[in-house]
């Protein structure tokens, strides 16, 4: 069997071939899945996505319509797919449950410290042998107070390393983790949460109940020298509340890693064309804010794993076995 990857990253490339090795030929593409790319997989029964693909009701129809069976969704978020569509015309929907959290753990914090203590514009400066220290005057972490909104596993990760700093732990989600009470982590209401907090950081799914959590209120609610860290999913933040308050002077820093718009602009060269998005492109220029093009996962470990459990789903599919993983089930008979 043939199976068509979208959006595959130039470095992603090799690890994909060498786990399909032996199993089935996979063609990669570097496009995403979108309106213009669907055609595409025409007479593919397999195939794989990245999560910027757009999985909507008319993507899903034409996958369906030129016989695609499965999708292998390469990522844990599935935010983007129109499960009940794909449901209705016998799509099997398949995603990766669990990867490395450390990656996203270790990212979100080197966000964090890099907004803090001014890293990216030291460095722009001894580039231009600019050796003044002015305007980069950080803090420590050391006995300060860190808020984590959802304590998972990737939360979890986020923790122990601010355990290791020795900060106060606040922490917040629909259900307590064991393992965080154990470092200390106090579990309290979101409100309080956003109110004492020095460093913010975000790691719960985008969902309904979870879409723009962090809205105008919860921004006001802040200490005006907070940092903010995003690293799961864009949605989460009202981001034209995030820069007006930016706009007003306030955050020590924030660091996103992801952006509530970022399908058809984050994994793409824009360099060249300018961006539309005048959001985006004012977020950009405050000097305490970094943005980064949704690369918190992007490391061999987690990739490998991401790509292994791929294989895996594919080979549940074809020997009618159903995982861990799977969001949407093959139609009895399909």
């Amino acid at each position: 069997m043939e199976i068509l990857a979208f959006g595959v990253q130039s470095d992603e490339k090799p690890l994909i071939e060498a786990a399909f090795a032996g199993k089935h030929e996979v063609r990669c593409l570097d496009v995403f899945l979108n309106r213009d790319t669907a055609p595409i997989a025409a007479g593919y029964e397999v195939i794989s996505t990245s999560v910027n693909a757009d999985l909507g009701s008319a993507v899903l129809q034409t996958l369906a319509t030129g016989g695609t069976q499965l999708i292998a969704q390469r990522s844990t978020g599935f935010n983007n797919i129109d499960l009940d569509v794909a449901e209705r015309l016998g799509l099997r929907v398949a995603r990766v449950s669990h990867y490395s959290p450390y990656s996203v753990a270790e990212f979100a914090w080197t966000l964090a410290m890099a907004v803090n203590r001014r890293v990216i514009r030291a460095a722009g400066r001894t580039r231009d042998f600019d050796f003044r220290l002015d305007g980069l005057l950080g803090r420590d972490l050391h006995g300060r107070t860190v808020g984590v909104i959802g304590t998972g596993k990737i939360g979890e990760a986020f923790t122990r390393i601010a355990h290791g700093f020795g900060m106060r732990l606040l922490g917040w989600d629909v259900a307590e983790n064991p393992a965080c009470a154990e470092l200390g982590m106090r579990y309290v209401d979101k409100e309080r949460l956003l109110a004492e907090a020095d460093v913010i950081s975000l790691h719960v799914p985008l969902l309904p109940a979870t879409h723009h959590l962090i809205d105008k209120d919860a921004l006001a609610l802040m200490k005006d020298d907070a940092i903010l860290v995003n690293s799961s999913r864009g949605g989460l933040v009202d981001t034209s509340a995030l820069v007006g308050e930016l706009r007003a002077g306030r955050f020590l820093g924030v660091g996103l890693d992801v952006y509530e718009a970022e399908a058809g602009l984050f994994f793409l060269d824009k360099s060249l064309e300018g961006v539309d998005d005048d959001t985006l492109a004012r977020l950009v220029t405050f000097p305490n804010v970094i943005v980064t093009s949704h690369q918190a996962y992007y490391t061999r470990d987690a990739v490998g794993q991401i790509i292994d459990a791929t294989v895996a789903n594919v080979d549940d599919y074809l020997a009618g076995r159903t995982g861990e993983n799977v969001l949407v089930p093959a139609r009895p008979g399909a």
